[in-house]
C-alpha cells in the first residue's frame, strides 16, 4: 500500500479548518496518531476524534472511549458508524462546535483502514455536487474537490492517510494489502492472540470454532472451508490466517478494547 508521505499531509493540514482523526472505535489506541496531532497543533488546526465503526462495540464502552480521549487527552471525540450512517448529525454538530470559523473546510485523516472513505461518501451524500476544484495542493495526482455537506460546513475528498504509528499487529495488516504480507500466517497468530485476550469466544462465534490456540483456529478454519494442498491434503493455513484478518479489518469477527480506567 502506498502511502502519502507527512509532507503532503502537511500540505492537506493547511488547507482545513478541522481535522477529523479517524479511529477504529474497537481499538483507538491502535489506530491513533500522535504525530498526526502534534502535526496538527503546530499548524493551530484543531481535531475531531471520529470513532467508527461504533456499531461494533457497545454504546456504553465507546462513550467510555470518548471519556477517556477527552479527559485524558484533551482530544474532542464523537462516536460514529459511518457504513450505517450512524452519528452522523452528532459529527456535523460538533465540527461547527469545535471552531467559530464560517464557511469551514474539513479533512479526513486516519491510519489505512478505519473507514475514511467510507466516512467521505457518507459525509458527501447521495445526491452532493462538488464546487470548484480546491486550489493549493501540490503532491497531488488529481484535483482536488470539495462538497457543501451542510450550512457552511466544506469537506476535501481527498483523505490524509497517515501511516500506522502504534507498534503491533495492527499495523502490519493496516500498513500492507493482505496478498502482499510477508508472513500472513505469522501475523494472524498475533492477531488471534489479541483477539482472544480480549473475548476468549470470538471465534466460536465468528466461525464456530471452540479453541483459543492460534495454530488450531487456523487448521480447524481451513478444515471447515475445505482448504487443503492438493498434494498431501494438508489444511492450507495461510488461506486461513488472511481470512482472519480480512475478517477482522471488516468487523466480522466480535473484538474489542476497554478503555483505561479514569
Amino acid at each position: 500500500m502506498k502511502l502519502v508521505n507527512w509532507r503532503l499531509v502537511r500540505e492537506l493540514l493547511k488547507s482545513v479548518d478541522v481535522a477529523l482523526e479517524v479511529m477504529d472505535a474497537r481499538d483507538p489506541l491502535s489506530t491513533r496518531s500522535r504525530k498526526f496531532e502534534i502535526t496538527a497543533e503546530s499548524l493551530g488546526v484543531p481535531i475531531l476524534v471520529v470513532l467508527n465503526k461504533a456499531d461494533l462495540v457497545p454504546r456504553h464502552l465507546c462513550q467510555g472511549w470518548v471519556s477517556y480521549l477527552e479527559r485524558r487527552e484533551g482530544l474532542r471525540s464523537v462516536c460514529i458508524s459511518a457504513r450505517k450512517r450512524l452519528g452522523t448529525r452528532v459529527l456535523r454538530r460538533s465540527i461547527k462546535e469545535i471552531t467559530r470559523k464560517t464557511p469551514l473546510s474539513v479533512g479526513v485523516f486516519g491510519v489505512p483502514k478505519v473507514g475514511k472513505s467510507t466516512l467521505i461518501n457518507v459525509l458527501k451524500g447521495r445526491h452532493s455536487a462538488s464546487t470548484s476544484p480546491y486550489p493549493g495542493l501540490p503532491g497531488y495526482t488529481r484535483r482536488v474537490q470539495i462538497y457543501r455537506i451542510g450550512g457552511d460546513i466544506y469537506l476535501i475528498d481527498t483523505p490524509g492517510i497517515i501511516p500506522p504509528e502504534a507498534v503491533g499487529v495492527d499495523a502490519e495488516i493496516r500498513l500492507h494489502a493482505i496478498d502482499s504480507l510477508s508472513n500472513p500466517v505469522a501475523s494472524a497468530v498475533k492477531l488471534i492472540k489479541k483477539i482472544v485476550e480480549h473475548n476468549p469466544k470470538a471465534f466460536f462465534k465468528a466461525y464456530g470454532i471452540d479453541s483459543i490456540e492460534p495454530d488450531k483456529v487456523l487448521r480447524e478454519l481451513a478444515v471447515k472451508r475445505g482448504w487443503f494442498y492438493r498434494k498431501d491434503k494438508e489444511p492450507l493455513l495461510i488461506e486461513s490466517a488472511k481470512a482472519i484478518i480480512r475478517d477482522y479489518l471488516e468487523g466480522r469477527i466480535p473484538f474489542y478494547a476497554r478503555p483505561p480506567r479514569l
